[in-house]
């Protein structure tokens, strides 16, 4: 039975719910929970999905001979990029395959970029008096974090239901020649799941841009993580951008890191073939080559596109029927309230809870007392502010399916608990 929206109770009926949402959370406390939903891990029964890999390769031969053994390689296993090369979106000859991290990749490419000048640019960003990315919010903190590190500065663009706002991107990129990038999660985005229109990824590629330099950072991070047995299909960023005279823009990024082992995969890089050959360059000054062995392992592990494809469905199995946990219990504790509103991604690691204005730090700080930890609020916006204090990221993906339900009913009774509490704040009773 979906409860009653809360506006339409009186001040007594509310102070009766928060009561009640107040011996639930006591009660809840009692337990002495032990849950984790902070990060977007593979379970132990995903990993376990790839376990065959500790036993390969077999042999160290490529398949045009190389001894994979041995120094070189730069751009990668041929038959390893391949596989990735449909998924990504990528011609095969234009994308890297490195070691185990696409974020070391992205870190990278930023350092680069400031040390060195990347393609279009007429000095190298270090030298500008300021440098700034857009962030679509609610985002990726570890991509806000890199940009911190670093000292550029981060300028917020509200989200919306195919992808970011292109009217406030187009408008500051046309404005602002110290605008260097864009942050971009294009297919099932985290942490709203969203994914990116036709029409949104066509006016990344096309709009004009004062910086000459200006670099879309592709996050791909999630192109084959599907939920449903109807994959979203994303437009061909590098496709839109060669086609609109701006060849050089997008930069992508993916890995197998929750593919196959989080820690010990393969990290992907496409671009323009200015752009590879820039990063092949300065990358050729710290290594002499990827882990080849690594990319051995992975191509016959998962020998093509097609097996790609089916050991994604293998981790579907796993995965949908958390998220399906998620959202019974959301809608069965919180549906019809007014109290929170939340994501039903079709794919990626994530579901984005949005409780009442200023309540997020109060819920996670509740949850945090009764043992559920939670990414912390903010996190989803930039320097770790979310001028609303209403996100909150949840991540299914890692407990066990008991505990993950035990905690979200406990995370429901922290949103009823802060949120009748503020209710009463605003009306005047403590």
């Amino acid at each position: 039975m979906t409860s009653p929206a809360l506006s339409a109770l009186s001040i007594d009926e509310l102070t009766a719910l928060r009561d009640a949402a107040r011996r639930d959370h006591e009660a809840l406390v009692r337990r002495g929970l032990s849950l984790d939903l902070t990060r977007g891990k593979p379970s132990a029964r995903q990993l376990d999905l790839s376990e065959e890999l500790l036993g390969l390769p077999r042999g160290h031969a490529a398949a045009d001979g190389t001894d994979c053994r041995n120094y070189g390689g730069l751009q990668g296993l041929p038959e390893l990029r391949e596989i990735f090369s449909g998924p990504l979106q990528v011609p095969a000859a234009q994308l890297v395959a490195a070691d185990n991290s696409s974020l070391s990749l992205m870190h990278d490419t930023v350092v680069h970029a400031l040390l060195g000048t990347v393609p279009g640019a007429t000095r190298r960003w270090a030298d500008e008096p300021r440098i700034a990315f857009l962030c679509p919010v609610p985002g990726y903190d570890r991509h806000f974090a890199l940009c911190e590190r670093f000292g550029i500065e981060l300028i917020p663009v509200p989200m919306d239901a195919d992808g970011p706002d292109m009217d406030v991107v187009e408008r500051l990129v046309a404005e602002d020649a110290q605008i260097k990038g864009i942050w971009c999660v294009p297919k099932y985005s985290n942490p709203s799941g969203v994914s990116y229109g036709d029409e949104t990824v066509r006016r990344l590629a096309a709009m004009p841009t004062l910086a000459p330099d200006f670099r879309v950072f592709w996050d791909n991070a999630y192109a084959v993580h599907h939920l449903t047995d109807t994959p979203v299909e994303i437009a061909d960023i590098l496709t839109l951008c060669a086609e609109n005279g701006s060849p050089d823009r997008a930069l992508v990024f993916g890995s197998t890191s929750k593919i196959t082992f989080a820690g010990s995969g393969v990290s992907f890089f496409g671009a323009s073939p200015a752009n590879v050959a820039w990063l092949i360059g300065h990358t050729g000054k710290r290594t002499i080559g990827p882990d080849k062995i690594n990319h051995l392992r992975h191509v016959q592990f998962l020998r093509d596109e097609a097996g790609l494809a089916e050991h994604m469905r293998r981790h579907r199995e796993l995965l949908r029927p958390k998220f399906d946990a998620v959202e019974a219990i959301l809608s069965k504790e919180l549906g019809g309230t007014g109290l929170a509103t939340w994501s039903t991604p079709a794919g990626g690691y994530f579901v984005s809870l949005d409780v009442l204005d200023g309540c997020a730090r109060d819920v996670v700080m509740r949850a945090g007392e009764a043992g559920i930890a939670l990414t912390p609020a903010g996190a989803t916006h930039p320097y770790g502010t979310d001028p609303r204090d209403s996100t909150i990221r949840i991540a299914p993906t890692y407990p066990e399916q008991e505990e993950l339900e035990a905690a979200i009913a406990g995370l429901t009774v922290c949103v009823r608990l802060v949120a009748t509490e503020k209710l009463l704040r605003d009306a005047g009773r403590v």
